[in-house]
């Protein structure tokens, strides 16, 4: 098979990436190892973006985002004794939209093949070759043969574990991390909302964060410790936590019901330069992770199919090998400065197990200059609603 793009990973990145290059005319497929099924079962993040959002207007996937999704003018600060508000409509003009990761997902997936977008499934052991060339390829087995996929480029939407950032050399990159030494136990639940915006609460016995997917689904995270184990986390345990972790207002309106969800997920900060090898482009988790903590994670793989499908555009439109060379700086300019933003959030909404006393002073003084200073609350608006592209 010879594509002009070979797409690894059918998760939300591949996808989108896949519909824009096909939308325009250039031939490619997507690679995924999972099943579709198995790609639709996993629960991630349910905050979008500008970039997101316009992103799914642009192929005109839309319409049952705007139907079902939540749009949202602020969210909201705890830390025991009151609640700041971001008010990011009035600060920036813009809004997040709340519709799940999940639902985004299926939009991309159900058009796919109406589309002519061709994903193949279940494509076990791929690996990559000569991507320092300019005639890289992809193998990979199904059905107990062997296929290879020649193309112009490869691009990997893979994530953090896939094969597309191990296959570049030691030599010709560098990673940067920072673990962090707890995890967030997730609730998904079919209840309605505490409250009709997100509350990110700092209290003495840990974080807690009070979400939605809808108006009849709710998502609540604890932070826990690493050594924590899920099933000795009862549904009535964590209702219990979150009530006193998000406060007497927010408990009194925490409707309780039985999990369909629950598992921990650690928290990491991650970025892979460069972001370009070859004939490689990377997007998403295979070059960079942030903690949830600001909802940045499928908005940043966002970002990063905008800028290689105006870098891959220009290369098969235009000929320009500059837009090719210019993605990995552009791209890591954006991640950057986003997972600066988590970072800062993480670390002032969490208590970390080494923070003493003044580290408590910093976070209390922190806390107070947002809740005073309208400057704060408009770069922390900026931050969140998304920076621009």
């Amino acid at each position: 098979m010879r594509k002009q793009v070979a797409i690894i990973g059918a998760g939300p990145a591949g996808l989108l990436l896949g519909h824009l290059l096909k939308a325009e005319g250039v031939d490619c497929v997507v690679l995924e190892r999972q099943s579709g099924p198995y790609v639709l079962s996993r629960i991630r993040a349910g905050v979008l973006e500008q970039v997101t959002v316009g992103l799914m207007e642009r192929l005109g996937l839309d319409a049952r985002m705007k139907a079902e999704g939540l749009p949202h003018d602020g969210f909201n600060l705890a830390d025991g004794e009151r609640l700041i508000h971001i008010d990011i409509a009035e600060l920036t003009g813009k809004q997040v939209m709340v519709y799940g990761q999940t639902e985004l997902t299926r939009d991309l997936m159900e058009a796919s093949e109406p589309r002519g977008v061709e994903v193949i499934y279940e494509a076990a052991d791929v690996a990559l070759h000569d991507i320092v060339s300019d005639a890289p390829y992809v193998t990979y087995t199904r059905d107990g043969s062997t296929h290879r996929i020649d193309a112009r480029f490869i691009v990997g939407c893979d994530g953090f574990h896939g094969p597309s950032r191990q296959a570049i050399p030691a030599s010709a990159g560098r990673s940067f991390e920072r673990v962090y030494p707890f995890g967030w136990l997730g609730i998904l639940a079919d209840v309605p909302p505490c409250n009709h915006e997100l509350i990110y609460a700092n209290h003495e016995r840990g974080f807690a964060l009070a979400s939605m997917r809808s108006n009849t689904r709710s998502r609540y995270y604890i932070d826990v410790p690493l050594t924590e184990k899920i099933e000795d986390w009862s549904d009535d345990r964590i209702w219990d936590e979150l009530a006193i972790r998000l406060g007497p207002d927010a408990a009194a309106h925490i409707v309780r019901g039985p999990s369909l969800e629950k598992s921990i997920a650690p928290l990491r900060s991650f970025v892979f330069e460069p972001m370009r090898h070859g004939s490689l482009l990377l997007c998403g988790d295979a070059a960079h992770i942030v903690p949830p903590t600001g909802a940045k994670g499928l908005n940043l793989a966002a970002s990063d199919v905008h800028y290689a499908a105006e870098a891959l555009l220009g290369f098969f439109k235009s000929n320009d090998n500059d837009a090719i060379a210019g993605y990995s700086e552009k791209a890591l300019a954006r991640v950057w400065k986003s997972e600066r933003f988590s970072w800062s959030l993480t670390r002032l909404m969490h208590r970390f197990p080494e923070d003493g006393p003044f580290e408590r002073r910093m976070q209390v003084a922190e806390l107070d200059y947002i809740a005073s200073s309208e400057a704060a609350q408009r770069s922390i608006a900026e931050n969140y609603v998304g920076l621009p592209v």
